[in-house]
């Protein structure tokens, strides 16, 4: 009865203590995903950041993050959200590293004003790579002839089941060398005179958090709960945002997901299983 009667006085009446939004960016950063894996991208992450920001009565923001990176593409985009809502709503943007916020990871962990770690947390890589398999002998030898047809001299381009091309492999650097530029400007744009001049810091090597602060990419070691309370009095309270559920609580799909048969449910498994064993990969670049 206390709690309804409490419920029912306007909150700026109340002594609960301020009210800071948490949210969430964990895992690899990869477009798409399906019923049987979310995956982390704009789309999955947009309707808990707009929560949160919209909480008029707090200043800031938490944002708790937990990725070996991917699609540099998704990073950025989270990223350009992040800073656009925070412009918009007037509200400081507070980062939590917990394991890992390591190549895209870190890109969008530069969306905050200020970065916390863990002395243990890895953080950097602030480099760009590409992997994949070629299979240039594996039809011939289970006797498959493959036929291909194209209008364009590069359509094929990185074929997995032709010889590598050095012209090919040089155009693709060249990708990479543009992406690493622009990562490389934004690291410098947010982090400013806090960096370190160190020639490894955009080599792609990465570091715990005690020396990710040496190296100006943190602001600070420290505990999210503590850190607040220290910031906004021991009043203050954490509160974890997520994105809109459905009527049975489950969270709804991102944009372009649909209703699916049996063939596409088939499909987006094997799709899942592919993104797990490519998540998998990157979070093993730092042991993990």
């Amino acid at each position: 009865m206390a709690g309804l009667l409490k419920r029912l006085v306007p909150k700026r009446f109340r002594n609960d203590g301020l009210v800071i939004p948490v949210v969430r960016l964990h895992g690899a950063i990869m477009s798409g995903g399906s019923r049987f894996k979310q995956q982390l991208n704009l789309a999955t992450v947009a309707p808990a950041l707009e929560k949160a920001f919209s909480k008029k009565e707090s200043p800031a923001v938490v944002l708790s993050i937990n990725s070996p990176g991917g699609s540099p593409v998704q990073s950025r985009m989270i990223f350009d959200r992040i800073r656009a809502l925070a412009e918009e709503k007037n509200k400081r943007v507070l980062v939590f590293v917990e394991d890992v916020a390591a190549s895209g990871g870190y890109m969008i962990a530069l969306a905050g004003d200020e970065i916390f770690a863990d002395a243990t947390s890895i953080v950097g890589s602030i480099g760009v790579v590409s992997g994949g398999f070629g299979f240039p002998e594996l039809l011939k030898k289970i006797g498959v002839e493959r036929r291909v047809y194209t209008a364009g001299e590069n359509k094929v381009i990185l074929d997995p089941f032709q010889p590598e091309k050095e012209s090919d492999i040089d155009y693709l650097k060249s990708l990479q060398l543009e992406i690493h530029e622009i990562f490389i400007d934004m690291v410098k744009s947010r982090r400013g005179s806090a960096l370190a001049d160190d020639p490894d810091l955009f080599s792609g090597l990465f570091w715990t958090g005690r020396r990710g602060l040496q190296l100006g990419l943190v602001d600070s070691l420290g505990d999210m709960r503590e850190e607040i309370k220290k910031r906004y009095g021991r009043d203050a309270k954490l509160e974890l945002v997520s994105g809109s559920r459905d009527f049975f609580g489950r969270k709804l799909p991102g944009v372009g997901a649909s209703g699916a048969g049996m063939e596409q449910m088939a499909a987006a498994a094997v799709s899942g299983l592919a993104d797990t064993l490519e998540e998998k990969a990157l979070w093993s670049r730092y042991g993990l």
